[in-house]
């Protein structure tokens, strides 16, 4: 049974499924051709019944059934499955809406003349080996001479036992020519091939999307090539488009395409379409799909694209018989197959071809020695009594050469060449011919006529020895074969390439809209339609924005599209990155969904920094992403590092020490600062040149700042920088101080511009370029203070002081945030023991860096502030929505609503300024603090 089965198997694979790669034919299709020409069914002949060829195939030739042999000739016959058709049918040979054939007694056909002049021309010169058929009652070839590689032109697909092929076809012009160049080079890459040879082309247009598929078939034999249909987007009437579809993929079945969309519509997988309807003819393919009103076409399109088969792969296996061997071939491999039979081909032609000259030469040299002998060869036939007495004697006798020994020298024949003594001795062959010699040719125009002959015949065997002995001058022959067959068949290339991939980016899918993001503290995020929210005047009451819990409350709010990039990153290090319309869709009153459940967080795992990004990748050229950990440390990245993030996340920041954390990842430019505020009150300004650009993303990075035992990391802000030199920046911060004690009713300079020596133009200057600092105790006081204070180091020092962290009774507290914040902005404080409030910045003082502060909310002895989150409304915050951000009062702590006065009642701290321009704390205005 096994080696039956392997007797099977082989016979399948060489004798009915796979191609040979020298004819790019099966034996079935090899057999078709040959049938018809060997029945005269030639291109310039009259068509003749399809069924009396199927007949011949199969009382000749193929012994199976009839319906199998008529379906390969078919095949032939359609120009929507062949490139370059072999068969030439009358009558109904299907349609790619898959209509099968008329039946065989219907239909008629010929020879294509290319099948004619390419594949079976010099098939009677001994050009390759015939066979027995299966009966051995006659011969059959095993392979065609094909003049051109129609394995690449036509392609071919089968399925053996245990293998398959899937072979493209391509462009018969540009496959010439990749010959020629690799005749011309035979140490041609396949890359410098793919430059002649782009891609396939097939018979039915459409576009093939990227090259990485088709490189990988030409390197390997084996790739997925995508490829999608030809649409156009036309206005068929006022506000109304329509896709019309004017190729489809190869392969594709056009009605069955068309039922699938008619489902996607029905089942609402694709809305937006109006109508559908095939306006095909026998012109072309024309399918329309109407839009509807308010819908984009070119989504709809991309759904299609996604949903239907206007997009499929062709997946290419280019397996075929290589020596009698099914064997995985590239494209090299199959020119240099298709070369090398070529080569033999040519060659056992010229052998042929010399073989029939020397014949001739043979014969026309007896019949000039007996012109001229002619009197004694009469003589000798008339005397002999039968014609083979005559014939013997004829070739007895030594004849001599006479005028006609030039001649013979020049034909050259190997064993009969004129004797020493100037005499040549007939062979049976020109013994019989000359016995068969008619009168008229002894005249003496015949004479000359037998010498011309033989002289043109001797300047041919001369060509053909010359060919056998000169592989150049054979493959001189081979280029313009090749040549002839592109200037006579080759037609222009139907299928384009176009750059890209095949795998829609899901945005192209997606309605391009305006999206509100909204996450809480608590870490639950959504995103609602902008339309939602409805413009209101100045002073509205705003609408609820997220359904909140206990002491949750929204954190931040940013507006983006449906296709912005968001980072996230977490505290392990990591990061994530979602598109927008993957974030569950909400409504303005529902709270959303929890990050843990979008993304692939560990337990303990969370997110500390949300990123949106520019939608165009190719903006984040000059930003980077600056890292810091609560170690001290910082990196600094190109942002186009993670433009690719796997759904599982990506490698951000590796930790030096277990303990560390990610805190902070920020965005940045060259010119920009970077500060780095402690867990003790400590801080750190330096500029982000400082920090190298790291190539990968594993690394740990450099110090940041140079932290003291039990010191952490607690924040990181990006500050904008604007060159001022340090004496201005010391007269900026008295005269700012001087005006805040002005206007509070002190004794301020009203004229103190002039004391340092600054003019109004510089002063405005350095206002606009003024940042501010907000520093948060766990124990509730706060302040801001300029970034002019903050003065700009080297990284990896120990810093300068930032807060006064000592308590009323000498206890310390720590750091609980620190970051830039605008007068306009408002913050909401949490504490360990579930206090929450909601206050504005603007009632917050502005005093001196390392200074205590005022109180900004009241907290319990063994209470303590665990998150400050600034709420701002430049779009990337949660302000706007009173509702929603305030919440309810949380253990007697009443929720703020703006008024800053009521921020003060909690507590001030005025600022005085010595002579040498130090910031300092005036206690006597709050003794509590």
């Amino acid at each position: 049974m096994r080696r039956s089965y392997l007797d099977y198997a082989m016979s399948v694979i060489v004798s009915r499924a796979l191609p040979d790669v020298r004819d790019g034919l099966k034996p079935v299709h090899r057999r078709i051709l040959y049938a018809m020409k060997e029945a005269g069914y030639d291109w310039n002949r009259t068509y003749r019944k399809s069924a009396r060829v199927v007949g011949d195939v199969m009382g000749q030739y193929h012994p199976h059934g009839d319906s199998a042999i008529y379906d390969a000739m078919v095949r032939m016959a359609q120009d929507f499955s062949m490139r370059l058709m072999l068969i030439d049918g009358q009558g109904n040979f299907g349609s790619m809406d898959g209509d099968p054939a008329a039946a065989m007694r219907y239909t008629e056909a010929r020879l294509m003349r290319v099948s004619s002049e390419a594949l079976l021309e010099d098939i009677d010169r001994d050009t390759v080996d015939f066979q027995d058929n299966y009966d051995e009652t006659t011969r059959e070839p095993s392979v065609l001479p094909a003049r051109y590689p129609n394995l690449l032109v036509n392609g071919a697909g089968g399925i053996a036992v245990g293998m398959a092929t899937n072979i493209p076809p391509h462009n018969l012009g540009e496959v010439v020519d990749a010959c020629l160049a690799y005749v011309d080079d035979p140490e041609i890459s396949i890359d410098q091939l793919i430059e002649i040879v782009p891609g396939p082309d097939f018979p039915t247009g459409g576009i093939i999307l990227g090259r990485k598929g088709i490189r990988d078939a030409y390197h390997t034999g084996r790739g997925s090539i995508p490829m999608r249909a030809a649409t156009e987007i036309e206005e068929i009437r006022k506000d109304r488009q329509a896709i019309i579809v004017s190729e489809i993929p190869y392969q594709i079945n056009k009605s069955r395409m068309l039922e699938r969309i008619a489902e996607l519509v029905r089942d609402k997988v694709v809305e937006g379409i109006a109508d559908l309807r095939d306006e095909s003819d026998r012109h072309g393919v024309r399918v329309v799909i109407e839009i509807k009103r308010d819908f984009e076409a070119e989504v709809v399109l991309n759904q299609l694209y996604r949903h239907s088969s206007l997009q499929t792969s062709f997946g290419a296996n280019m397996l075929a018989l290589n020596g009698g061997r099914p064997e995985l071939l590239d494209l090299k491999s199959i020119i240099a197959a298709f070369v090398a039979f070529r080569e033999e081909v040519i060659t056992r032609r010229t052998i042929f071809e010399l073989g029939k000259a020397r014949d001739r030469a043979h014969v026309l040299a007896g019949l000039a020695i007996a012109v001229a002998n002619i009197d004694e060869i009469i003589k000798l036939i008339r005397a002999a009594p039968d014609p083979v007495v005559a014939r013997e004697q004829l070739m007895a006798r030594e004849w001599p050469a006479a005028d006609v020994e030039p001649l013979i020298r020049l034909i050259d024949e190997p064993g009969r060449m004129v004797s020493e003594a100037g005499t040549y001795q007939l062979s049976e062959i020109q013994a019989r011919a000359i016995l068969e010699l008619r009168l008229q040719r002894l005249t003496g125009l015949e004479r000359e006529k037998i010498a011309a002959e033989l002289e043109e015949i001797a300047a041919e065997i001369k060509n053909y020895l010359e060919i056998l002995e000169s592989r150049e001058r054979l493959l001189d022959i081979l280029r313009d074969e090749l040549r002839d067959m592109r200037e006579r068949f080759a037609t222009p290339r139907r299928t384009l390439i176009a750059e890209g991939g095949f795998d829609h980016d899901d945005e192209d899918l997606i309605q391009r809209e305006d999206m509100v993001v909204t996450v809480s503290h608590g870490g639950y995020i959504k995103r609602v339609p902008l339309s939602t929210y409805r413009a209101q005047r100045r002073g509205g009451k705003g609408r609820a924005g997220m359904a909140t819990r206990d002491e949750d409350f929204v954190s931040q709010v940013f507006v983006c599209n449906t296709h912005t990039p968001v980072l996230f990153f977490s505290s392990r290090g990591m990061v994530y990155k979602m598109k927008v319309y993957r974030l569950p869709f909400g409504s303005p009153t529902s709270r959303g969904k929890a990050l843990i459940n979008l993304l692939p967080l560990q337990e303990g795992e969370t997110i500390t920094t949300m990123m949106p990004l520019p939608e165009d990748e190719t903006a984040w050229g000059d930003m980077y992403a600056m890292f810091s950990t609560s170690t001290g440390g910082v990196r600094r990245n190109k942002l186009s590092d993670f433009t690719r993030v796997m759904s599982n996340g990506k490698i951000a920041m590796r930790f030096e020490d277990e303990g560390a954390r990610l805190v902070n990842v920020q965005t940045c430019i060259e010119s920009d600062h970077v500060l780095l505020a402690t867990a003790r009150g400590k801080c750190i300004r330096f500029p982000v040149s400082d920090v190298r650009v790291f190539s990968g993303r594993t690394s740990v990075g450099v110090r940041g700042i140079q932290l003291a035992k039990g010191d952490s990391i607690i924040s990181m802000s990006i500050l904008r920088h604007t060159e001022f030199s340090t004496e201005e920046r010391d007269s900026y911060l008295r005269y700012a101080a001087a005006q805040r004690r002005a206007e509070n009713g002190g004794n301020g300079d009203e004229n103190g511009n002039t004391e340092i020596n600054l003019s109004a133009e510089r002063i405005a200057e350095m206002a606009e370029s003024e940042d501010f600092i907000l520093s948060i105790a766990e124990d509730g006081v706060g302040k801001r203070s300029s970034a002019y204070e903050y003065r700009i180091t080297k990284r990896g020092g120990q810093g300068i002081a930032n807060l006064d962290l000592t308590r009323s009774g000498g206890k310390s507290t720590g750091v609980a945030a620190v970051f830039p914040v605008e007068a306009e902005d408002q913050l909401v404080m949490v504490t360990d023991g579930g206090k929450l409030i909601r206050c504005p910045v603007d009632g917050i003082r502005i005093a001196g860096r390392s200074t205590r502060g005022v109180k900004v909310l009241d907290v319990a002895e063994e209470e303590k502030v665990v998150s400050v989150t600034r709420l701002s409304d430049d779009g990337t915050g949660a302000e706007g929505d009173d509702e929603a951000l305030a919440g309810e009062d949380v253990e007697g702590v009443p929720q703020t609503d703006g008024n800053a006065a009521a921020a003060r009642e909690s507590g001030s701290v005025e600022d005085s300024v010595d002579p040498e321009g130090q910031v300092e704390d005036d206690p006597s205005d709050d003794p509590e603090v």
